[in-house]
This record gives C-alpha cells, structure tokens and sequence, in this order.
C-alpha cells in the first residue's frame, strides 16, 4: 500500500482544511495517510522515512516559509520520496520549491491532481524510485470538481488550536470550513489572483454541512468560514448558514466579506446576524483613496464608513484588516488612518498587528507591472519570498519597523488593545512630529491635538468586549 505524509505549517490558528480535505481523497483512492500540523506537532522522522509522497499544504506567505524550512530535512530523511506542494503558493513561488527539492507542485482545486499523483507513484514493492523518477510539471486546476467531507482525525483535537473569546471573555473551542474557494475580485496585492484570475468554486452545501456537524461532535461551539469572501457566492453561503442555524440554533459563526460586498447584499445582513454570525472580517487595507486605487479595492472611504455603520446598526462586531504600510504611505496617511480608527470606534475591533502590516510584494504579484513598484522594490529574496521595497521617505519605513516592535512587546505584556493603540499614536507622532512633538498637518490628522491623548478613543464609547478570535488574522 502506497503511503502519504501530509504537513500543514500555518493555517491561521485553524485546524487546516486543506489536509483534512486531501486526507479524505487519498483514503478513498486506498492510500495509506498521516496528517501533522507542525503549528502544534513535531514532526517524527518515522512518519517521513516511511512515506511514498510526502505534501505541504501552502496556502499562504507565513506557510510557505515555514514548509521551505522543512524541506531539506525531509529530503534528507527520505532521499527516495516524492515531495509535493500545494496551495496557492505553490505555482507564484515555484523556482525557489524546486531548487529545495519539491517534484510536484499543485494550485487552485488541487485534490484529483494530488489523487492521480499518489497513484502514479511506484509501489514500495515494484523497485522503482518511489519518487516517480523525476519532476512533474506545475498544474493549476481549476476544475469544477464533487468534493469530500474533509477527514479530520489525525489531526490536534480542536481545544488545541485558536478560540472564540466571547464578548464576556469567555473562551469557546471553535472549528473552521469553507464554503467556496478562490474570488471573483482582482485585488492587486491578493496571492489568490494569479491563481483563481477571478474565479471561485463552490464546496457543496452538503459536504459543508457534514464537515461542521464532525466538528461540532468534536467539541466546536463556533465556526469561522475561511472563504476569501462569503458573499462571492450569497445564495450559497446563506443557504449553508441558515440550514446549520435550523439544525445548531445556539451555533455561531463568522466570516470574511469584502467592503463591495458589505454594501451590495446589505439586505443580507440581518440573515447572518439571526443566524449566529458573531463578527465579519472585511478586508479595508487602507482609508486614502490613493492607496484604494492602487490595490484595485473597488471600495472607497466613504464606503467603508458605510460599511462601518451599516455592521454596527445590524449589531454584527467587525474584525477590519489593513496593510498601513505601502510604498504610498505618507505621514499624513497613516495619522489619518489612526484618527479614523478613533472616529469610527474601531479600535477595541481592530486586532493590533493591523498597525504594522507592510505590504508583501510576492512572486507574480499583480503589482509588479506598476511603474512606481519598480521604482522602490529590489531583486525578489527567496529567503523572504517577497521582492523587498524601501520607502522614499525613510521615517516610514523607521516607524514600520517601530510600530511592529510597539505591537509585538503590548502583546507580549498582554496589554489591551486600547493600551497597545495608544503607543502606536505616540509613535507616530514622534516620527512624524515637528519639534514639538506637533503631528504633520494633512487631511483628518490636520484636527488632532498637540496632546496625544487627542487621539486616544473616549472610554465611553468603547464596546465593552468584542467578541474575536484568540489567533488574529495574518498571511
């Protein structure tokens, strides 16, 4: 019997779907499996010395990285294995996975492909080198294919991995799904474009429904939706989030919208709050409009001020996610950015690291073609995997470095996040203050006092918690 390892390195704090997904296919095509998420596990030699194939799951920067680690004391374990990789990725980073030794690279709906690759393998019994005797070219597929409920044993049991903290502070055992993969939207900066180009696929109702009731037998109190945007398929998503309410009322969830969306199926709204759904992750980036423009968002700031308060009258917390630092990035900008946090009463839903985030600029990155990219980005760094750039004003780049120490040591000290947004401000205004300590004049930061508390949020509006995620979101 053939004999697959499959490794997951980072998936959010989520018990990850990608390998419960591939587990289930290889099982049912008689291959033997053993899943290990290196998030929470050590991986055994055992489990690498006796595979046929062994395959990362790398859907994201953070995971990638961490496989590329890996990689060469796998090869060095089992010389004789056929090494795998796949998820987005995989195709944009390919170059660099084979010279660590990858066979096979895999993206999009990559679960017939990694079936027929495991199948092709020799048997351990035939002789051959197991390892298929040589590479297997990069497949993108984006085949509309019958999924199956992911196979979840063999992996952490779901206490081990991140919580919902309610808004009382209470800590839930929460699970995660999806229910489409890809996005219809061409966001500049998004690693799922030179993949999906637009496209997304539905995981069918069904399958989803099954794989939340495994997990709910498992302990899981609330579900996080891990699709780029719930609401690229709305009839589908809502049919899945109404059929689980029926079956699960005391069930809650959340899930990822884009802004557009927010305000296109606003109608919508009111059915995810009836329905269990505790906060909406929405993907803002930024609030001046130059940025918006060169992410190719599709939102602008007035609309996230209506998405803001459309949330907010539905009584739906929000989980907002930003890249403040970009090659257009000015002083005022980011002060503008920290003072709309303020007038918009986000900053206890605003998780802190959103304060630091600098733009990745990735291998196919659809901002690559743009003339002011080439201007201040150098020669891609495998090692990082990101073409490194540099700021033309170079306080930006000092507070970039500033703001992540900032966030990293509050966090550390387990400060609140009202605490950690106040160093962030004062950080800012240093590096962006005359003499005095006066923050640069420009747009809404042009109003904030010469005292720093000016622009620390009135307690009085504060919610009292809102409810989140224990692992913040991050790439």
């Amino acid at each position: 019997m053939r004999k697959a390892t499959l490794i997951s390195t980072y998936d959010l704090g989520r018990q990850p779907f990608a390998l419960a997904s591939a587990a289930a296919w290889l099982e049912g095509a008689g291959i033997s499996v053993r899943c290990v998420d290196t998030a929470l596990e050590r991986l055994e030699e055992d489990l690498v010395r006796g595979a046929d194939l062994v395959a990362f799951s790398i859907p994201m920067h953070t995971a990638t990285r961490l496989a590329a680690s890996l990689l060469p004391t796998v090869r060095q374990i089992n010389p004789s294995a056929h090494i795998c990789a796949f998820g987005l990725y995989g195709p944009i980073n390919e170059a660099y996975l084979r010279r660590l030794g990858v066979d096979t690279i895999l993206g999009g709906e990559f679960e017939e492909a990694l079936v027929a690759l495991a199948l092709s393998l020799p048997l351990p019994s035939a002789g051959s080198p197991p390892n298929g005797g040589g590479q297997h070219a990069p497949l993108i597929s984006l085949g509309r294919q019958k999924f199956k409920v992911p196979r979840r044993t063999g992996l952490p049991k779901l206490d081990r991995y991140a919580k919902l903290i309610t808004a009382s502070g209470a800590e839930m055992p929460a699970g995660s799904s999806e229910t489409t993969r890809g996005c219809k939207h061409l966001c500049r900066h998004c690693p799922i474009v030179p993949i999906y180009g637009g496209r997304f696929r539905v995981v069918q109702k069904e399958v989803v429904l099954e794989d939340v009731r495994q997990q709910i037998a498992a302990g899981a109190a609330h579900i996080t939706f891990g699709d780029p945007d719930f609401f690229n398929g709305p009839s589908h998503g809502i049919a899945i989030v109404s059929a689980l309410h029926r079956e699960f009322p005391q069930l809650t969830y959340d899930v990822t919208i884009k802004v557009e969306h927010l305000l296109r199926h606003a109608r919508l709204l009111p059915v995810l709050r009836e329905t269990g759904c505790l906060f909406v992750t929405s993907a803002f980036e930024a609030v001046d409009e130059l940025t918006l423009e060169k992410l190719q968002k599709h939102h602008t700031r007035e609309d996230i001020f209506e998405a803001v308060h459309l949330l907010h009258t539905e009584g739906l917390a929000l989980n907002p996610t930003f890249v403040p630092f970009t090659p257009w990035t000015t002083p005022e900008s980011y002060l503008e950015f920290l003072a709309v946090a303020v007038e918009l009463n986000l900053v206890d839903q605003i998780a802190p690291i959103q304060y630091a985030i600098r733009l990745l600029i990735t291998a196919s990155s659809h901002l690559l073609p743009l003339e002011d990219i080439q201007g201040v980005t150098g020669p891609f760094n495998e090692d990082q995997l990101i073409y490194p750039w540099k700021h033309p004003d170079p306080r930006v780049d000092r507070l970039s470095d500033e703001v992540m120490d900032t966030v990293n040591a509050g966090l550390s000290r387990e400060e609140s996040r009202p605490e950690i947004f106040a160093r962030v401000v004062r950080a800012a205004r240093s590096a962006f203050g005359d003499g005095d300590g006066e923050p640069v004049p420009g747009g809404i930061a042009a109003g904030i006092t010469a005292n720093t508390a000016g622009l620390l949020p009135d307690p009085s509006r504060l919610p009292v918690f809102t409810p989140r995620i224990s692992e913040p979101w991050y790439c």
